[in-house]
């Protein structure tokens, strides 16, 4: 028999809150059984959990979260997803050294304007002082 979940057993285990737990569910990130009113999850609802939780870390969508999920096969060794994984991590990247560049453009920009209101805070202060 494989192993299964509760929803409380998931959310205790990665220490997040049902309320995520249901919420990635009605995304359809996740499919549980139902037993009445209880969830059942399975490993790889587990294993999905995780790798939402690990994309969202890093900045994925959750359409990206998805996307990954759906490529998940271990019966290949994961191939297709972990490539599609490594591309999707080597565009996150870019696109941080990208905001890198852009935040210490915006710093020198502030430096600048800091600057040039200093300036002519002083000027108008000693202005006014003669």
């Amino acid at each position: 028999m494989s192993t299964t979940y509760s929803i409380s057993d998931l959310a205790r285990e990665l220490d997040i809150t049902t309320r995520a737990i249901r919420f990635y569910e009605e995304q359809g990130l996740l499919a549980p059984e139902r037993r009445g009113q209880e969830r059942i999850y399975s490993a790889r609802d587990k294993v999905s959990l995780k790798l939402i939780l690990r994309g969202k870390r890093i900045g994925f969508s959750l359409a990206e979260c998805r996307e990954l999920i759906e490529l998940y096969d271990p019966t290949s060794g994961n191939h297709i997803q972990l490539n599609s994984m490594l591309a999707k991590i080597t565009e996150r990247r870019e696109q941080l050294e990208q905001q890198l560049l852009d935040i210490e453009q915006m710093k020198l920009e502030l430096d600048t304007a800091e600057e040039r209101c200093t300036q002519a805070l002083a000027q108008t202060i000693s202005q006014v002082g003669q």
